[in-house]
């Protein structure tokens, strides 16, 4: 019987499509040699005016003399962008006389560079609608908005080309490059949804606060600063996506506001203004509030703050302080960047408006600096004209260098990965694996352990105290694929110490790193960052995962992932874990891949040795069964399509039944008498009394 159910079922094979294996791998090609040059390419917009205000036009490399910190430069090109004094201004059209095509909005996370023959630039004014959706909220979105239609419409010239980015609280995106097409543009905004991103608005923890009248708890300061940081983060991501173009570039900033918590966030507020001026932009902060008359007490939009400070002046006091911090930082931005803050305001399109006129002729000036020490020092810069002393020169009169990673500090170290979680485009300077499997623990949670491997070759050996090191950063976002909200995240740094001979078999072996978290049925994203704390080069996994809701399985037995392995080591001696150091106690409580005192290693490749047993471990469930039922379950090994190998029908009788009904199931299979090569792995599982089954099926290579 047993055996024509299995028969009629492996027409129709199933297999446990949640469990998740990837690897970011790099192509790698064989070169003999390598020339590795060093060059720093400086640009600067330089705007030249005579004494009535007139710009002067005709000049060359030779007319101007550039030097860094005294040190004259030899300047490699120099180009002149000319834009037309009185541009044409497109037909104005009104919302009810357009008919608006609806285009795909494409995310992107770069920009459109020149390239030889495709000149899109010249004689252009480029102005980037930067739409903060985190820091506004769903009216102050929808005012802007309607700010950025306004100018397309009625205001926008022949001589602009607008580009349309968004942070909603996860990447930067670039929902539209540079274009003159005023009906994509259009298009492009409309499908920007007001009231996305709402997750990471600020709140305030001061006199001012609402009395919910709930107990004493954590404040929201420490949420505060690192929203703060992030929204800066985004910032100066988008200033350097930017600055792949050589030409003067705009970025009007929408937002409600942006307000510093103490010096939390001065670093942060340093290395986007950096990044800006490095990268030739000016900000244009937009405040999306407009003018603002506030009560005393605060507005309707909260609670009265119930408190002392009502009466004695504190909670208005506190109420302007925030307001008027909240718009202190957008003025900064604009000032340290060469733009303009439009504040109190209720017109925004006029802040739009200055953006575009204060972009007149200039050129530009490119050139490569002698001093190649990257110690991120500031250098400044004087330029001056050979032939006419009196005339006006405009330009930035300085930029910080770059760093080497072993010149950060902590705060570049923590900012650097940072920006290399909200990058679009992952880095893969390290090579990672990573597996995600599932385990219900109740009816609504699942635990969710995560196993990562980094090829410990790629890893730098630092000698420190005595003894080799190799050091790891790690850092772990999950969010919802249909909230976009993060539901967890994981930061966490590893100092592993070796011995000599364990040193020795780092090449050979890898670095594991696993962690674990509880989520509901539903479909995740995860990206996951490994850094080499000793030469600074980054590694990212990213890929989507699905967490079935087992309580809904009727047809078929329900089942967890399934884990390959071929090794079971003591806690103790699991010397290439980066988790070693924490709490196994609560790592073996929590983690069904830990019994008795022992860890199952995850195969993340799933490539197994003849030399070594293989290990199969997963859990079957029997929902709401007064009395547990037996199981069968068996392996086996198919190549071509004919079965080579299978184990012995194992029956599993669980001597008790949790809230979920988990019943283990362990394999371990010799693979000594097998030839090398692929298979495919087959687990089957079968309940003879109610006629149901499940199989599972993945590729596994053998070899010597």
């Amino acid at each position: 019987m047993m055996r024509l159910l299995l028969t009629t079922l492996l027409l129709a094979t199933i297999g446990a499509s949640a469990q998740q294996i990837g690897q970011n791998k790099t192509p790698g090609s064989d070169q003999t040699y390598t020339l590795s040059v060093k060059t720093q390419l400086v640009v600067e917009t330089v705007v030249v005016k005579d004494k009535k205000g007139n710009p002067i036009n005709g000049l060359t490399a030779k007319d101007f003399a550039l030097t860094e910190d005294g040190v004259n430069q030899t300047i490699r090109f120099c180009e002149y962008q000319e834009l037309p004094t009185t541009p044409a201004v497109l037909p104005a059209t009104s919302a009810e006389e357009e008919e608006i095509k609806i285009y795909k909005r494409l995310t992107r996370t770069q920009l459109s560079s020149e390239s030889p023959g495709n000149v899109r630039y010249k004689d252009r004014r480029l102005l980037s609608l930067y739409f903060d959706m985190t820091a506004m909220r769903p009216d102050d979105q929808l005012r802007a908005l309607s700010a950025a239609q306004k100018f397309i419409r009625t205001q926008m010239t022949s001589a602009d080309l607008v580009s349309v980015l968004r942070y909603s609280g996860g990447s930067v995106d670039i929902l539209q490059d540079f274009t003159q097409d005023r009906n994509r543009l259009l298009s492009i905004i409309q499908t920007l949804i007001v009231g996305e991103g709402q997750g990471s608005v600020e709140s305030v923890d001061d006199a001012s606060s609402a009395d919910t009248g709930a107990a004493f708890g954590q404040d929201d300061s420490e949420f505060n600063i690192f929203n703060t940081d992030r929204q800066l983060s985004a910032l100066q991501t988008a200033a350097k996506m930017l600055g792949q173009l050589n030409e003067k570039k705009s970025l009007i900033y929408f937002a409600s506001g942006l307000r510093l918590n103490g010096i939390n966030n001065q670093a942060q507020l340093h290395a986007t203004v950096d990044a800006a001026i490095r990268a030739g932009v000016s900000f244009w902060p937009i405040d999306a509030r407009g003018l603002v008359a506030q009560a005393p007490l605060g507005d309707a939009t909260q609670g009265s703050p119930g408190n002392v400070g009502m009466y004695s002046g504190t909670a208005a006091q506190a109420v302007t302080n925030s307001f008027q911090q909240s718009q202190d930082t957008l003025y900064a931005l604009a000032a340290d960047t060469g733009g303009k803050a439009l504040l109190d305001y209720n017109d925004l399109t006029k802040g739009i408006v200055q953006a575009q006129q204060a972009v007149s002729n200039y050129y530009i000036l490119g050139y490569y600096t002698t001093n190649t020490a990257q110690n991120g020092k500031f250098r400044r810069v004087k330029i001056s004209l050979n032939t006419d002393s009196a005339a006006n020169l405009s330009y930035r009169e300085g930029y910080y260098a770059n760093k080497e990673f072993s010149k950060f500090t902590s705060v570049d170290k923590e900012r650097q990965l940072e920006d290399a979680l909200m990058l679009g485009d992952p880095v893969t300077e390290l090579t990672i694996a990573m597996e995600i499997n599932y385990f219900q623990l109740n009816r609504a949670e699942y635990f969710v352990p995560i196993v990562v491997k980094i090829p410990g070759r790629e890893l730098a050996l630092a000698k420190r105290g005595g003894a080799d090191r190799t050091l790891i950063d790690f850092v772990c976002e999950i969010k919802d694929l249909i909230g976009g909200t993060t539901v967890s995240n994981v930061r966490d740094n590893v100092n592993i110490k070796l011995s000599d001979a364990t040193a020795s078999e780092l090449s050979k072996r890898p670095i594991e790193y696993d962690t674990g978290f509880t989520l509901l049925p539903g479909r995740y994203r995860i990206k996951f960052l490994a850094r080499d704390d000793e030469t600074g080069r980054i590694g990212t996994y990213e890929n989507t995962f699905v967490i079935p809701n087992l309580n809904k399985e009727e047809k078929r037995i329900p089942t967890s992932s399934v884990v390959l392995s071929s090794q079971r080591v003591d806690l103790k001696d699991a010397l290439y874990d980066a988790t070693k150091a924490k709490d196994q106690a609560k790592d073996a409580a929590a983690n069904p891949l830990v019994q008795n005192g022992k860890k199952l290693i995850p195969s993340v490749t799933r490539v197994f040795s003849k030399s070594r047993d293989m290990y199969i471990y997963l859990q079957a469930y029997e929902p709401g069964v007064a009395t547990s039922q037996p199981l069968v379950a068996f392996v086996s090994l198919y190549r071509a399509q004919a079965k080579v190998f299978e184990t012995q029908p194992m029956t599993v009788t669980p001597g008790s039944v949790s809230g979920v009904g988990s019943v283990p199931l362990n394999f371990s299979m010799a693979l000594a008498q097998l030839p090398i090569g692929e298979y495919n792995c087959q687990v089957t599982i079968l309940n003879p009394a109610t006629q149901k089954a499940v199989f599972w099926q993945a590729p596994i290579m053998l070899v010597q």
